[in-house]
């Protein structure tokens, strides 16, 4: 198979995995959008927001410092310490690409990095195609960016009840990504079981509870992650997955 056949063979694989992705993006993004609306940004402005940081945590901070007229020291400080665990998914990734990805094809791959799209990524059995991702990042987060817009026009007419139980559906999303491998892999089952009881753990221990919830997640991050790949080493044979 030649490389440009591959590349869109991955591509439009990475678009059919990115549909319930973006119908989670959707929603949330829509309650996003009357965050920027109260914070008095425009549609055009919360839009352009959305489609630069593909944060949620760090786009509702970054509306909030907005909101209260903080200044940009503020801002540049909450939302590169709530985002701060995207440059390790950056860098797990990096790995799992092939020798041959060039510098400008990782950076875009980080770029795009969101917690839904490192779940489906690390799924993929052996190296991972880079345009797999342009495929799951262009699905997804284009409907990120289009709830968003929606969001900001029309969002303010909803009960507040509702807005609240969209932003449940992200959380199910990520589940029903993870579950099925999971399921299928022992080990990572187990993995996955752990991250859920440390992460409670943590929210409720003294000290460590007072942490923001994005310190809290890069530390797990490290701790597990660096334990998992010490006892659960993985083969990256370069051939391995990319039939």
């Amino acid at each position: 198979m030649s490389n440009t056949k591959e590349a869109k063979k991955w591509f439009l694989k990475g678009l059919r995995d990115g549909i319930p992705i973006a119908a989670g993006y959707f929603a949330v993004s829509f309650a996003l959008g009357i965050t920027a609306k109260k914070a008095g940004l425009t549609w055009y402005q919360a839009t352009l927001a959305s489609l630069l940081c593909n944060a949620s945590a760090g786009e509702y901070a970054g509306f909030e410092v907005i909101a209260s007229k903080g200044s940009y020291i503020t801002m540049a400080l909450i939302t590169a310490i709530i985002s701060a665990r995207y440059m390790l998914m950056s860098v797990t990734l990096s790995q799992k690409l092939s020798p041959g990805v060039n510098t400008p094809q990782r950076l875009m791959v980080g770029f795009w990095v969101t917690d839904e799209i490192f779940g489906a990524s690390s799924t993929v059995p052996g190296r991972l195609n880079p345009h797999y991702n342009y495929g799951l990042a262009i699905c997804s987060l284009s409907f990120w960016a289009l709830g968003t817009c929606i969001g900001v026009v029309t969002g303010s007419i909803l009960p507040p009840g509702i807005v609240t139980a969209l932003g449940v559906l992200l959380y199910g999303m990520f589940l029903a990504i993870i579950m099925p491998e999971g399921r299928k892999n022992k080990k990572v089952g187990v993995i996955i079981l752990l991250s859920m009881a440390l992460s409670w753990a943590c929210s409720v221990m003294p000290y460590v509870s007072k942490l923001s919830e994005g310190t809290r997640i890069i530390i797990l991050t490290i701790v597990i992650a660096g334990a998992a790949a010490l006892i659960f080493p993985v083969n990256t044979d370069d051939g391995e997955g990319e039939k």
